[in-house]
């Protein structure tokens, strides 16, 4: 059957059709609901880029087989940038699974994107893993999630129900933040001080860290569709101090505040400590954040009663689209928020 197959790029009317390969193969993904709408957010608006796609057809020209990469961009050392793409939406008819089409689908688009990029990075599940790995990638280690519980009798209650693999309640959890989509609607001026008092001091920083622009903010926070994210800000004498970006959603019989993204002022500990309290006390039973080692955030942590959670985490997997990943890098060369690595 792989002889019957053709392999080309990904065009505009592929689309609709790779909507509905996507759905088959991976359910309606983090909105429940595969759009075009969605598609062209995540892969055409991304201020990175637009992501390069290919397919694969069947004889009848209809495709079986897709994958993307999604651009992204890291800061380093002294400034310089990183440029990355991220393998996501990848997807096989279940008719074809077995013709080797993910991995042939996976190894030329490296190929393409090798003159763009010089680092790919995702977060398998433990059933890709194994084939990433096949493939080149490395494992670089598991990057852990920080919890705080906000109800907890609540979350005692849903944490026995997920271990009797009970369902949970349908339908998006209460929460009573603003939405971001709502906020920058009407953007806070002082977002752009704040910002750049954040860039100055993380001109020093020579970890991997996404730069936040308030451009990049708005696009992967405000104009998420779907994703109802919500802000939760701190003032003092009258200036932004620190904002924070996040989503209430099921886990299970759980309600999570999924915290992807808090930016403050720089050493401002308190601030940072009362966004992850706000943040818990939204309306779920709990909040789930990263608190990258030596920023603000992990230092207000455990003041602010976030403990991180055993057996949690995603795992960080990386290589360059010509080899392997340098020996030399480690997952201690990154500053990750929950926001660079969730699925979206």
């Amino acid at each position: 059957m792989s002889g019957e197959l053709t392999y080309r790029r990904l065009e505009s009317a592929d689309v609709p059709a790779v909507l509905e390969l996507l759905t088959a193969s991976l359910a309606g993904g983090p909105t429940g609901r595969r759009s075009a709408e969605f598609f062209d957010w995540k892969h055409r608006a991304n201020p990175f880029g637009a992501s390069p796609g290919l397919v694969a057809l069947a004889a009848d020209g209809r495709p079986v087989g897709v994958r993307l990469f999604l651009r992204w961009s890291w800061r380093g050392a002294g400034g310089r940038e990183v440029a990355a793409v991220r393998p996501v939406d990848t997807a096989t008819h279940p008719d074809f699974r077995g013709c080797g089409i993910f991995r042939r689908l996976t190894l030329e688009l490296l190929e393409q994107v090798a003159g763009e990029a010089e680092l790919v990075f995702n977060t398998p599940n433990g059933n890709s893993l194994p084939g990433y790995l096949r493939m080149g990638w490395r494992e670089l280690g598991r990057v852990p999630v920080a919890l705080r519980v906000a109800r907890p009798m609540a979350f005692a209650r849903g944490a026995r129900a997920a271990l009797a693999r009970r369902p949970g309640p349908s339908g998006p959890p209460r929460c009573e933040l603003p939405t971001a989509a709502d906020w920058f609607a009407f953007p806070d001026p002082r977002l752009r001080e704040l910002l750049a008092e954040r860039a100055l001091a993380d001109a020093a920083e020579t970890r991997l860290h996404t730069v936040r622009t308030a451009e990049y903010l708005a696009w992967r926070y405000g104009a998420a569709p779907g994703l109802d994210y919500r802000v939760v800000t701190v003032e003092r004498g009258g200036e932004l101090v620190g904002l924070a970006f996040g989503r209430p959603r099921r886990r299970g019989p759980l309600a999570e505040f999924t915290l992807a993204e808090l930016i403050v002022r720089p050493g401002d500990r308190a601030a940072a400590g009362r966004l992850l309290r706000d943040a818990a006390a939204a309306g779920c039973d709990h909040a789930a954040t990263h608190l990258a080692p030596g920023t603000e955030a992990a230092s207000a942590g455990l003041r602010a009663g976030c403990l991180t959670a055993p057996r949690t985490g995603m795992v960080l997997a990386a290589r360059t689209p010509t080899g392997p990943l340098p020996a030399e890098r480690t997952l201690a060369d990154w500053r990750f928020s929950l926001g660079d690595l969730e699925v979206f």
